[in-house]
């Protein structure tokens, strides 16, 4: 009987994590057709094209905080670090480069570089599961 018990159980998990992979998967689908969209398309590159504009207006006056950071990071500063900002930008992560609280007491919105090394800015954080 205890067999029985286990084997069930057994079952009922491999059940819940299969349901589990094809909500998943369902909702990829429904994601994935989402941004395939040619009006959510262009919805996304107005926005980056907005955020590429602001970073490039705000480059003058918050160059010295990324000056700062890469200074922190050549000198292995993890005090420096420590203190940013941990606002996440959806498409290139954390790269926001002001002081941490910056959106109320600088009244300045996310500032940083992309990878590919343009002045971006951006209101708003990324959900850390992205």
């Amino acid at each position: 009987m205890t067999g029985d018990r286990g084997e069930e159980r057994s079952v009922q998990e491999a059940l819940r994590r299969n349901g589990r992979s094809r909500a998943f998967t369902e909702a990829e689908d429904v994601f994935s057709a989402l941004l395939a969209d040619p009006g959510v398309q262009e919805a996304r590159a107005r926005v980056e094209a907005a955020e590429t504009e602001l970073g490039r207006e705000l480059c003058a006056r918050l160059q010295p905080f990324q000056d700062r950071y890469d200074q922190a990071v050549r000198d292995g500063d993890a005090g420096g670090l420590a203190g940013l900002c941990a606002g996440k930008h959806g498409r290139w992560g954390r790269v926001c480069v002001l002081p941490d609280g910056h959106e109320t007491s600088m009244e300045e919105p996310h500032w940083g570089r992309t990878s590919e090394g343009r002045s971006i800015a951006w209101v708003g954080s990324a959900p850390d599961d992205w």
